[in-house]
């Protein structure tokens, strides 16, 4: 039975909460917020210190405003707690460098909480790709702004989820980056930014994103060549109504269309019971770790 507390009981840490609580093997000993905002059946804390003696957890899961991720992890470190911190993993790149320096120090286990690496279509999609290669990727992530987000803008809250998700569909590194970026609605930070990058091998990739948009849309594009039989393939993936369609150019003048099967889960969900098995047997999988998280950030402070 793991011993988990969770730090940060808002919107998203409420998600955590009930997910955990549905994961088999573990137990939630401790929960700690400014306020409690709600009613919940395990102790509550205001004070992490106090909640790390009392209940003494073998993992916390972070899910605070992101300014406050490195006091909290360096506490966790303090108290040899391991932790699942939810992206990005800081507001500046200098503060994740020295959370993964004192996680180091200390041997624990640690991860970012880049959830569309686990959302079913992006399993389908890459599964699809094969060993297919990947010629171009593009990708659309744009809404109406949330209120809620004050202390970062677009491209540390939402740009992040996709550079991280370019490096990993097409297992390459990023060896060039251009940001353009605007502030029109935001009070503080930037609203829309549009991101080009060139990957290893040469390819080529881009990320639209904004806080403009009157609805949400979530959208991965993928070009690659079909290493069957050199077709170009064109696949779109749609992350909110998890449905893959793929084009497949047969001539200059004609395509076929397929529908593929995206089997359902719960992102979150799996995301949570990959950090506990890791906790169980080392094995990160497919878990992104803070150096993801600091090459997404090198890129969003462009």
């Amino acid at each position: 039975m793991r011993r988990i507390a969770i730090v940060g009981l808002g919107a998203m840490g409420k998600n955590h909460y009930r997910t955990l609580k549905n994961i088999s093997n573990v137990q939630i000993v401790g929960l700690c917020d400014v306020v409690k905002n709600g009613e919940f059946d395990e102790p509550f804390f205001t004070d992490l210190d106090e909640m790390i003696v009392q209940t003494q957890p073998e993992a916390i899961i972070i899910v605070t405003p992101t300014f406050l991720h490195k006091n909290i992890a360096l506490i966790c470190a303090k108290h040899d707690i391991h932790m699942f911190i939810e992206k990005p993993a800081a507001s500046h790149i200098q503060d994740a460098r020295e959370m993964l320096d004192a996680i180091n120090k200390k041997g624990l286990k640690s991860c970012v909480g880049h959830i569309e690496r686990f959302n079913p279509v992006v399993k389908t999609l890459i599964d699809q790709i094969g060993n297919d290669e990947i010629l171009f990727v593009s990708i659309d992530r744009s809404g109406p702004f949330p209120s809620r987000i004050a202390d970062v803008g677009i491209l540390i809250d939402l740009s992040v989820h996709d550079s991280d998700l370019i490096r990993f569909i097409t297992k390459k590194e990023i060896v060039n980056v251009s940001v353009h970026k605007s502030q029109k609605i935001h009070k503080t930070h930037e609203d829309n930014a549009i991101i080009g990058f060139t990957l290893e091998g040469n390819v080529l990739a881009d990320i639209m994103t904004n806080w403009l948009t009157p609805f949400r849309k979530r959208e991965i594009h993928v070009t690659c060549r079909s290493s069957v039989d050199s077709h170009i393939r064109y696949l779109e993936a749609n992350l909110l109504n998890q449905t893959l369609k793929e084009y497949v150019s047969t001539s200059p003048n004609s395509f076929s269309t397929t529908d593929h099967f995206v089997k359902r889960s719960d992102a979150l969900y799996d995301e949570l019971s990959a950090f506990i098995e890791y906790l169980n047997s080392g094995k990160r999988g497919t878990l992104a770790t803070i150096e993801d998280s600091i090459v997404t950030l090198e890129i969003a402070s462009k």
